[in-house]
Protein backbone atom coordinates (compact mmCIF):
# COMPACT_ATOMS: atom_id res chain seq x y z
CA UNK A 1 0.00 0.00 0.00
CA UNK A 2 1.51 3.28 -0.73
CA UNK A 3 2.34 5.87 2.03
CA UNK A 4 0.70 8.75 0.20
CA UNK A 5 -3.27 8.72 -0.33
CA UNK A 6 -4.39 10.39 -3.47
CA UNK A 7 -8.08 10.37 -1.89
CA UNK A 8 -9.46 12.51 1.09
CA UNK A 9 -12.84 11.75 2.42
CA UNK A 10 -15.16 14.35 3.19
CA UNK A 11 -17.03 14.85 6.50
CA UNK A 12 -17.62 11.99 8.83
CA UNK A 13 -16.16 9.43 5.85
CA UNK A 14 -13.98 6.50 6.27
CA UNK A 15 -11.81 5.16 3.75
CA UNK A 16 -11.51 1.18 4.97
CA UNK A 17 -9.29 -1.61 3.49
CA UNK A 18 -11.28 -4.58 4.10
CA UNK A 19 -9.11 -7.75 5.51
CA UNK A 20 -8.88 -10.82 2.97
CA UNK A 21 -11.67 -12.88 3.38
CA UNK A 22 -11.17 -16.72 5.39
CA UNK A 23 -9.58 -19.37 3.14
CA UNK A 24 -10.19 -21.92 5.40
CA UNK A 25 -12.86 -22.80 7.93
CA UNK A 26 -11.79 -23.67 11.55
CA UNK A 27 -12.10 -27.65 10.33
CA UNK A 28 -9.42 -27.39 7.93
CA UNK A 29 -11.70 -27.57 4.78
CA UNK A 30 -11.02 -25.02 2.08
CA UNK A 31 -13.64 -22.89 0.86
CA UNK A 32 -14.27 -21.97 -2.89
CA UNK A 33 -14.15 -18.03 -4.19
CA UNK A 34 -18.21 -18.45 -4.39
CA UNK A 35 -18.94 -19.80 -0.77
CA UNK A 36 -16.74 -16.78 0.92
CA UNK A 37 -18.12 -14.27 2.86
CA UNK A 38 -17.92 -10.54 2.53
CA UNK A 39 -15.21 -9.47 5.74
CA UNK A 40 -16.96 -7.22 8.10
CA UNK A 41 -13.25 -6.00 9.19
CA UNK A 42 -10.98 -3.53 8.11
CA UNK A 43 -8.21 -1.27 8.76
CA UNK A 44 -8.78 2.41 8.15
CA UNK A 45 -6.57 4.32 5.55
CA UNK A 46 -8.29 7.23 5.84
CA UNK A 47 -10.91 9.06 8.02
CA UNK A 48 -12.41 12.65 7.10
CA UNK A 49 -12.42 16.11 9.76
CA UNK A 50 -15.69 15.24 11.09
CA UNK A 51 -19.17 17.28 11.41
CA UNK A 52 -19.04 20.71 12.16
CA UNK A 53 -19.97 19.80 16.24
CA UNK A 54 -19.17 15.93 15.65
CA UNK A 55 -15.00 15.10 15.14
CA UNK A 56 -14.56 11.73 14.19
CA UNK A 57 -13.56 9.32 16.71
CA UNK A 58 -12.03 6.90 14.61
CA UNK A 59 -8.19 7.59 13.08
CA UNK A 60 -5.46 6.10 10.54
CA UNK A 61 -4.31 2.63 11.87
CA UNK A 62 -7.39 1.35 13.12
CA UNK A 63 -8.60 -1.97 13.08
CA UNK A 64 -12.75 -1.82 12.82
CA UNK A 65 -15.96 -4.21 12.23
CA UNK A 66 -18.46 -2.51 9.99
CA UNK A 67 -21.86 -4.05 8.87
CA UNK A 68 -22.00 -6.47 6.12
CA UNK A 69 -23.56 -4.78 3.69
CA UNK A 70 -22.18 -0.86 4.33
CA UNK A 71 -20.30 1.72 2.41
CA UNK A 72 -19.76 1.54 -1.34
CA UNK A 73 -16.87 -0.80 -2.64
CA UNK A 74 -14.29 1.65 -4.56
CA UNK A 75 -10.78 0.86 -6.68
CA UNK A 76 -8.02 3.52 -5.83
CA UNK A 77 -4.59 2.76 -7.21
CA UNK A 78 -5.36 -0.92 -7.99
CA UNK A 79 -6.58 -1.56 -4.25
CA UNK A 80 -9.92 -2.95 -3.23
CA UNK A 81 -11.14 -0.03 -1.04
CA UNK A 82 -14.39 0.62 0.86
CA UNK A 83 -15.65 4.70 1.61
CA UNK A 84 -18.40 4.19 4.33
CA UNK A 85 -19.92 7.11 7.04
CA UNK A 86 -18.28 6.74 10.64
CA UNK A 87 -21.70 5.59 11.84
CA UNK A 88 -21.52 2.52 10.12
CA UNK A 89 -18.74 1.49 11.81
CA UNK A 90 -20.01 -0.82 14.82
CA UNK A 91 -16.79 -1.51 16.56
CA UNK A 92 -13.10 -0.41 16.87
CA UNK A 93 -10.90 -3.64 17.52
Amino acid sequence: MSTTMKITPLHDRVIIKPAAAEEKTAGGIIIPDTAKEKPQRGKVVAAGPGKKDEPVTVKKGDTVLYGKYSGTEIKIEGEDLLILRESDILAIV
